[in-house]
């Protein structure tokens, strides 16, 4: 095995930013300040490739022991003092570090190597009893937790009592001989719960703490986590072992957490909180609800100086908004760690447009900076300004957006109700990582204590979650299920609604309505455009001159295609007819078509149908000026239109005049044992090709009729669920008679085209023959996956998640494409499609259009466009330049 161990201090360091798969993020960018000058306690990483070797054996590398006895005593010699030495001891925390940033998910141990008799050196050092002894209760506390797995809430409570006792608010309180004997107390606690003394040798401490760092890279919170993040398993963590400083030595010294930027808004300010008196995780915990970070020019005024000298050289030397951790030891400054902020999207988009303006990064850089599928978030509701409801509460706007739910007090209910189909917020006391399953069921997250940079905060930001933290009216009951404000109890199961930008808590479910971005692309945002639009349109203007892949979009209304215009779709890529059959008469007429005992009944049903089909696409071709309108014929069976049984089965008897009886055994005729598999599609148009003519006849009357009113129109008919050439063959003969009737009676010209959806395996496998007939190809890959895996996308829910939780699907493929199997079908019909057709143009019309992974593989595979829902038209347009950018030039 390659080396293990790697040094940090005085200045110079044996590793640097680069190297993260080696030392995790945290020890690489410890190494990096090391050797920027910038003041970190001296340490050493072990690397990540020690955790994956113990992980898989249940055994230390054999050559580690000896690299951190070593590394261990240049720590030593750096630091001036030893470990376990009870004269002048050495204290190091213990924390892990991935290669991809995890916030909270894997464990710290801070103040190792603290036991009957370091503590009294510590003493001596520090001349402070009280900071010797509360460092020494929180190491017990801490280590005990982590390693021992006695429940940190086991001490909580002796701690909560001994503050009872002593009539005090808070720990900083506690007087020296109150933190004695809680020592005594905690220590106590261990024994019972074990059988077994607390360890007092810090060699047996540091490796249960390395080990049980290792280890919480399996923790269900960090195997959550790096599932919803799409993080791989194999990384493994890094383990850094720093020199402690302590913000607990007095009100000289303190503790915080940083951003150079506002992770909520992305406004150039400096942005955290800190705390006097207290140790690192007292910030991030919500333990205390912490001071904001203009305080500390007041409080430690010289440390303040050097820190805000130091983010600004973070910033600069990173070029891109960091998140810093720090300590100040009797008014010197320790940077304990930075790595890249976590923001929201208002944030990432508006950091990167106003990075480019500064000069700092290029705008290729600024499109490769925004996570596509966090633009979601800019579109989330806000809160109707025009509800008459006054808050119930205020709190900190730790991450924006508005949502409602019902109130639930514990992570694990909330995942329950929330696979049920409920929409909750999960409200605590303060959430711990331990909470983050319930974080992600939930709509948003509503805490009594904590701050900005609390773990609720940064958890939620980086999910845009909507989130109000430190909300200290409430007082959280978890043990009742309620909280109370004012005297009054929402229960668990009561709706309240969360607004995230401004920290307010309402009771009730409040009415929403579109966020500014939407409001302004529709055109009824008063007032002019804000911030967040404005970096968010110039930087998909950057993208849109990076991409190749064309981006339209599905939508089957008027109203959709003006909204997917408004999102810059350029055209669409799927109007799904059936849509628009199901409302009003149009259902009526339709099932009138469908129950009709001949060709003669048929027809004249179909004929109330065009003119209502004309309409629609009357309105499609206007708000797509310029832009191809792909427009699919009748897919579903015809069984989906009818009612099954009830009231709705005796209006429609009574409505055609027709007897209970004979309507029944219509219904029960065209009931199929796998409908998805059968009459339906270009099925259906060769059973009953009068549907396609009248489908036909309506799209090129419209087209015709929107060419007279001075509009730009491209109209491609789509032919669904062909299998075999000939299929192909016998619906295109039928539109183009149509064509060629309506053109001939308008006496007009109108170019259109005729093609196919993919979306079978065997009319991938002989896609040349069906290219040699068609003009366009657009692959559904919904129905591709299904018939390819053998799957019912409605029944494969009840046991996908179980596949991709076990790795045996690396996601569920019908929300990422499967580039292995389902991408092989799709390769393999472009390439032969284009040998027989050179320059067939290909894309795809599944919501795979719209996930980013997915249309990485279609910028590969060469397709012309992708097409995806309206509000997800700006993902792939940003997705589409990040492929672009990500290929070789």
């Amino acid at each position: 095995m390659s080396r293990l161990v790697y040094f940090f201090g005085n200045g110079k360091a044996d590793g640097t930013r680069e190297m993260k798969a080696v030392l995790g993020g945290k020890g690489a960018n410890l190494a990096e300040m090391t050797n920027l000058g910038v003041p970190v306690p001296p340490g050493f990483t072990i690397a990540c490739e020690a955790c994956i070797a113990y992980l898989g054996s249940g055994q230390v590398p054999a050559s580690l022991t000896e690299e951190v006895a070593e590394h261990l005593r240049r720590l030593e010699d750096a630091s001036g003092r030893r470990l376990g030495d009870p004269a002048s001891p050495l204290l190091v925390s213990v924390r892990s570090g991935a290669p991809v940033s995890m916030p909270g998910m894997m464990e710290t141990i801070l103040n190792l190597g603290l036991n009957d008799r370091t503590v009294l050196g510590l003493e001596r050092q520090s001349g402070n009893a009280r900071f010797a002894y509360d460092s020494y209760r929180r190491f017990i506390q801490m280590y005990s937790d982590v390693v021992l797995g006695v429940p940190s809430h086991d001490f909580e409570r002796l701690l909560s009592a001994k503050r009872v006792a002593a009539g005090v608010a808070t720990d900083s309180e506690l007087s020296e001989d109150a933190l004695r004997n809680l020592v005594e107390e905690y220590k106590s606690l261990v024994r019972h719960a074990l059988g077994a003394d607390f360890p007092m040798d810090p060699q047996v401490q540091l490796w249960g703490a390395i080990e049980a760092v290792w280890k919480s890279w399996t923790l269900k919170k960090a195997v959550d986590y790096r599932k919803v993040n799409g993080i791989s398993e194999t990384l493994g963590t890094a383990v850094n072992i720093v020199a402690m400083v302590f913000g607990n030595m007095g009100d000289d010294s303190g503790t915080g957490v940083a951003f150079t930027r506002d992770p909520s808004t992305g406004e150039k300010r400096f942005f955290g909180e800190f705390l006097v008196n207290a140790q690192g995780e007292d910030v991030v915990a919500g333990i205390r609800t912490p001071l904001h970070i203009d305080e500390m020019a007041d409080r430690l005024p010289g440390a303040y100086t050097e820190l805000m000298i130091t983010q600004q050289r973070l910033e600069q030397h990173y070029r891109d908004m960091q998140d810093i951790e720090f300590t100040v030891e009797r008014g010197k400054l320790f940077l304990l760690q930075t790595r890249t902020g976590k923001r929201t999207a208002a944030a990432a988009v508006r950091i990167a447009d106003e990075m480019v303006a500064e000069g700092v990064i290029s705008r290729a850089e600024a499109v490769n900076r925004v996570d596509p599928s966090h633009l979601d978030q800019l579109l989330h509701p806000i809160i109707d300004p025009s509800a008459q409801a006054k808050p119930i509460a205020i709190g900190l706007p730790a991450s924006p957006g508005a949502a409602s739910g019902r109130a639930v007090f514990d992570p694990d209910v909330a995942e329950q109700r929330a696979a049920s189909g409920e929409h909750v917020i999960l409200v605590r006391e303060e959430t711990t990582p331990e909470d983050f399953h319930g974080i992600v069921a939930a709509r948003a997250v509503l805490t009594a204590r904590g701050g900005m940079t609390s773990h609720a905060a940064v958890v939620a930001r980086g999910m845009g979650k909507c989130a109000v933290v430190g909300c200290k009216e409430i007082h959280v009951d978890v043990e009742r299920r309620r909280f109370t404000v004012d005297g009054k109890a929402v229960e668990e199961g009561d709706w309240i609604t969360l607004d995230g930008a401004s920290g307010r808590v309402f009771a009730g479910d409040l009415p929403t309505v579109p966020s500014d971005v939407v409001r302004v692309l529709a055109g009824t945002m008063s007032g002019g455009a804000s911030r967040t639009y404005l970096s968010f349109a110039r930087l998909l203007s950057w993208a849109d001159e990076m991409r190749v892949l064309r981006v339209r979009a599905n939508a089957d209304t008027p109203q959709d295609a003006r909204i997917a215009r408004s999102f810059g779709a350029e055209g669409i890529g799927l109007c799904r007819t059936e849509h628009m059959f199901f409302e009003g008469e149009r259902i009526v007429a339709m099932r009138e078509m469908i129950v009709a005992r001949d060709e003669r009944g048929r027809r004249r049903a179909l004929a109330k149908l065009l003119p209502m089909q004309r309409q629609d696409f009357d309105g499609i071709f206007e708000a797509m000026d310029g832009f191809p309108v792909t427009i699919r014929l009748l897919d579903p069976p015809l069984h989906e239109f009818l009612p099954h049984g009830g009231e709705d089965a005796k209006r429609l008897a009574h409505t055609l005049g027709m007897p209970r009886e004979e309507l029944n055994r219509i219904v029960e005729s065209l009931r199929e044992t796998n409908p998805m598999l059968g009459h339906r599609g270009c099925r259906l148009g060769i059973t009953y090709p009068e549907i396609t003519e009248m489908q036909g006849r309506a799209v090129f009357e419209a087209a015709v009729r929107a060419k007279r009113r001075g509009i730009d129109v491209h109209p491609e008919l789509m032919i669904p669920l062909v299998s075999t050439v000939k299929e192909f063959d016998n619906q295109r003969a039928i539109l183009e008679e149509a064509a060629r009737q309506v053109l001939g009676a308008m006496g007009e010209d109108l170019p259109y085209t005729v093609g196919t959806m993919i979306e079978l395996p065997r009319a991938a496998l002989t896609a040349d023959e069906i290219a040699a007939k068609a003009d366009f190809f657009s692959f559904g890959t919904n129905d591709l996956t299904q018939t390819t895996f053998g799957l019912s996308r409605d029944d494969a829910g009840r046991f996908l998640p179980y596949y991709v939780d076990k790795g045996i699907l690396p996601n569920d493929p019908f929300q990422v494409l499967d580039t292995v199997g389902v991408g092989k079908l799709i390769r393999y019909a472009v390439t032969e499609g284009r040998r027989m057709h050179p320059g067939l143009k290909t894309g795809i019309c599944g919501e795979h259009g719209g996930e980013p992974h997915s249309i990485r593989f279609c910028h590969e595979t060469g397709l012309n466009y992708v097409s995806c829902s309206p509000f997800r038209v700006p993902i792939a347009r940003l997705a589409a330049a990040q492929s672009a950018l990500a290929m070789p030039a």
